[in-house]
């Protein structure tokens, strides 16, 4: 457990861990955010962090940002990377202040300890995309391409104006969370891709596919995804496996319930960034405790310890 939420009980979350090895500096960086309840200042997603590690055990909080600083509602998931002009880019999601969907925004600096939210820039707007929302940013490296993993909110017949007034769509069961890909060659300029994962009409996820990391193993595209039934469960989504050997599409290994649960509380473990460094395999979660708050962990372990059907 390298991270505690700042109170106990159901609401008081801290996770939603995005890992990046930086070559340059030869350390981890970790983004994470910090949750309250609502009506208990900041509330929702009032905190993001970026904390660093030269060994995976030692964590020091590097950067810091708020959410009044972009004027949001809630701040959730980010993501680091660094291009091949060697500067660093945060990508991070929050409510957007026009419309109330979520949204996706790049800062660049030249180190993380740098980065200035005066040069953030809109990546991803919903309703340009015709989505109800687009969050949760994680990066990967392919050959000479990046692709990033994202959350979508796509529209049903139940979706109105109305639905973004609670300033989350995602809470109110009228949309459908699934996942898609864009695809960039410098970090700077995406192409929206479309939805890879999209959650089945009936089953224990035929609410939430939230891919949250990649893995490539044997030319196979293994993806990490929250899974649930309905909206009642977000915030408490369980991990899921599905696969790919195209990066178009992926499809559940998963149909009958996650693959890994906590044994506390709602036994959500969701968010979790699988990658491998070094030849070892390094997981990192937010995981529901006993008294039903979330904190973050890491692990570490042979890449056959995961249980891949290879």
């Amino acid at each position: 457990m390298i991270r505690e939420p700042v109170g106990p009980g159901s609401g008081y979350w801290v996770g939603c861990p995005g890992l990046f090895y930086d070559e340059k500096n030869k350390a981890y960086y970790l983004t994470y955010r910090i949750r309250r309840p609502r009506g208990v200042e900041p509330d929702r997603g009032g905190e993001v962090r970026i904390a660093k590690s030269l060994d995976l055990e030692k964590w020091d909080d590097v950067w810091t940002l708020k959410k009044d600083q972009v004027n949001t509602a809630s701040i959730e998931r980010s993501h680091l990377a660094r291009g091949p002009d060697g500067c660093i880019r945060y990508f991070t999601s929050f409510v957007a202040p026009e419309d109330g969907r979520w949204c996706v925004t790049v800062t660049k600096a030249d180190e993380v300890e740098l980065l200035d939210v005066k040069n953030m820039k809109r990546l991803f707007t919903a309703s340009e995309l015709k989505l109800e929302g687009i969050k949760d940013p994680w990066v990967f490296k392919r050959g000479d391409t990046y692709y990033m993993v994202l959350s979508v909110a796509v529209p049903t017949p139940s979706t109105t104006a109305e639905s973004h007034k609670t300033l989350d769509i995602y809470n109110t069961g009228e949309c459908v969370s699934a996942s898609a890909l864009a695809t960039s060659k410098d970090l700077d300029t995406w192409v929206y891709q479309g939805v890879v994962l999209m959650p089945p009409k009936v089953g224990w996820d035929c609410y939430c596919t939230r891919m949250n990391s990649v893995l490539e193993v044997n030319g196979k595209f293994f993806t990490f995804y929250d899974g649930s039934q309905s909206h009642l469960e977000n915030y408490e989504e369980k991990c899921a496996l599905a696969v790919s050997t195209d990066l178009k599409s992926f499809q559940s290994l998963s149909p009958t319930g996650p693959i890994w649960t906590s044994p506390f509380a709602t036994k959500s473990i969701r968010y979790c960034d699988v990658q491998v460094h070094g030849g070892r395999v390094i997981v990192c979660v937010e995981f529901a405790r006993e008294d039903g708050a979330h904190d973050m962990r890491i692990a570490t372990c042979a890449i056959e310890d995961l249980g891949l059907p290879l």
